[in-house]
């Protein structure tokens, strides 16, 4: 397959780059800061300058089979940048996986009451815009993942993906590891198993 990665110059796009090149698939690396993107194997990954605030030079995408978004609030980035990523994807018009946010929206009591007090408190602000950039891509067809706190744990053997209409609020905040989340993303990127809905990644 060829995935275009939003957002691979970050700590989870770059660890999803990696295990995309290991399983085989061709990567276009969609980033604002082509020089921060470290390329292994070069003939295998094409690097696209992609700033989301600033749509008319969205690079096409016509050319990829799937789109996996790693983008969150960074450092430095003004309001609207995630809302921002989430149209520029809608508006190239390809199947999209998006990362969002357990405890964000619809998910907001879904990771039990301490993990949504621990959201209120350290995310806060940024909740909303979340929110809305969840329903930006949903209404474009992607799939959402709403992940827990994400850690530099090992691979899960058990992982596994679910409706979030299926999980059971845990009593202690729930993690995944960035490997972990990363090898959900693309076993969604490569089997377009949900469709239009928001999932939740798990260890």
């Amino acid at each position: 397959m060829r995935i275009a990665i939003l957002g691979a110059s970050g700590r989870t796009g770059g660890t999803l780059l990696d295990q995309a090149l290991e399983r085989g698939h061709e990567v276009v690396a969609l980033v604002r800061t082509p020089a921060k993107v470290t390329v292994p194997v070069p003939r295998q990954v094409e690097v696209r300058t992609a700033d989301v605030t600033v749509p008319r030079g969205f690079p096409d995408l016509s050319d990829v089979d799937v789109a996996v978004s790693a983008i969150g609030i960074g450092k430095g980035d003004g309001p609207g940048a995630l809302v921002a990523g989430a149209r520029a994807l809608a508006a190239a018009d390809v199947r999209t996986v998006w990362l969002g946010a357990l405890g964000s929206g619809v998910s907001s009591r879904s990771g039990g009451l301490i993990y949504a007090g621990v959201m209120r408190m350290f995310v806060g602000s940024e909740l909303a815009e979340k929110v809305e950039a969840d329903e930006v891509a949903l209404a474009a067809g992607a799939t959402v993942f709403h992940a827990p706190d994400v850690t530099d744990g090992p691979l899960s053997p058990t992982r596994r993906t679910i409706p979030l209409a299926e999980l059971r609020p845990p009593l202690l905040p729930p993690r995944i590891s960035r490997v972990t989340l990363a090898a959900l993303l693309l076993d969604e990127a490569e089997a377009g198993t949900y469709g239009t809905e928001i999932v939740v990644p798990l260890s």
